[in-house]
């Protein structure tokens, strides 16, 4: 199957060549490294993406784009390399656009299904907003760019290094077929912006966990601030039985009278665990909420709050604080719950963190950051030690 569409796209590519007018070469370096952990057992990281890209248009009917990537990882003392195709989609529009390839959908929150898959989607704007549909296949991604743990053996072939000895049974994603439909108003009543989404996955593994979520979001502006609501509904079935979850979240942002451009934002999120006759919820992607504990969605509390400033042209800040809470004592397992002490409690810690960012030109930008989550400042595990972190980052683009 695998071969076949392989062999199709080749065909579109060879047949869509002669209606190219121009094509556009492009070459992105993404690399960083960070060092830290907890005291005693800190450890350098790094990970470097060499990605080259092609674009062409095709006449007045459509576009092509085909990008790729060589990642190079180092953590926990070893190396690894792994290619990987990347965002690559023939994309056909008229009076509506439909694209087909590997492509890119997130849902209004981006918590639920984010990332590349492998499919169709259909987009039709009309007065009434934009409605859009689409298929995909999950089984012939990247394992760690898809990010999908739903069930316990998903998570260990997440963790499971890549075996090159067994390279079809060890790289690839679990196989899911994921379907949307989707509906955006920019101005709903000339004012709130507005958009829902019915998001469903069933999985075609042997240990089959089968999901559908609603999942919604509006933004009020108000002048200098902008107020966000939204939410997910989740009805899954595992093994026959039926269960239920959500998850809420608001946030709002205020853009500060500064001589400098600068904005504050607060969010506040709450998932599901098991308890109180619900479900933990569970998202077909994860996606950690910090850059240190990393802690994911589901059966976790967060109040976020950040800063960003524009200090300079070339230079801007940020500023962060995230505070955790574990919603039961089953769902979340991570640090420090995991810690053996304070077993009971549910206040996990919190996470303080800053960037500087610096993009003097337009094809270069480095960041500097760093930060640390203090389990001492919730009850959970008080006497654990910190876990702190330093990094940096640099992306150049050649065109």
């Amino acid at each position: 199957m695998k071969t076949k569409a392989l062999l199709l796209f080749a065909v579109l590519l060879v047949c869509s060549g002669g209606a190219a007018r121009a094509v556009d070469f492009g070459l992105v370096l993404d690399q960083s490294a960070g060092y830290g952990g907890v005291a005693g057992n800190e450890d350098w990281d790094y990970t470097g993406v060499l990605l080259p890209r092609v674009s062409s248009l095709l006449d007045d009917f459509g576009s092509l784009y085909i990008s790729a990537g060589g990642i190079a990882g180092y953590s926990g003392g070893e190396w690894a390399f792994m290619p990987e195709l990347l965002r690559t989609e023939l994309c056909l529009f008229d009076i509506a656009e439909l694209k087909l390839g590997r492509l890119y959908y997130s849902d209004p929150l981006g918590l639920v299904a984010d990332g590349l898959f492998d499919g169709i989607h259909f987009t039709f704007g009309t007065q009434a907003g934009s409605f859009s549909a689409g298929a995909w296949y999950t089984g012939f991604l990247y394992k760690k760019r898809a990010r999908i743990t739903m069930t316990g053996e998903e998570r260990l072939s997440y963790y499971a290094d890549v075996d090159y000895g067994d390279f079809m049974g060890t790289y690839f994603a679990p196989r899911h077929v994921v379907s949307a439909l989707d509906w955006e108003h920019p101005g709903l009543g000339r004012l709130l912006r507005t958009k829902l989404s019915v998001v469903a996955q069933f999985s075609l593994e042997e240990t089959g966990f089968h999901s559908q979520y609603l999942v919604g979001k509006m933004s009020l502006p108000l002048g200098a601030f902008l107020l966000d609501l939204g939410g997910s509904f989740e009805v899954k079935e595992t093994s026959g039985d039926i269960s239920m979850a959500f998850l809420a979240e608001a946030g709002a942002s205020w853009v500060l009278p500064t001589a400098f451009g600068s904005r504050f934002s607060l969010l506040g999120r709450y998932t599901s665990g098991e308890m109180g006759g619900m479900g933990a919820f569970s998202p077909l992607t994860w996606k950690s909420q910090s850059s240190i504990l990393q802690a994911k969605v589901p059966g976790t509390s967060m109040l976020y709050v950040d800063y960003v400033a524009r200090l300079h042209r070339a230079f801007s800040l940020s500023l962060s604080s995230s505070y955790f809470v574990r919603n039961d004592l089953a769902t979340y397992t991570g640090y420090p719950a995991g810690g053996g002490q304070g077993q009971g409690g549910y206040f996990l810690g919190n996470e303080f963190f800053g960037r500087l960012y610096w993009s003097s030109f337009s094809d270069v930008q480095l960041t500097l950051g760093g930060g640390i989550f203090m389990p001492s400042l919730g009850d959970v595990a008080p006497k654990l030690d910190n876990i702190w972190r330093v990094e940096a980052g640099l992306v150049i683009s050649v065109y």
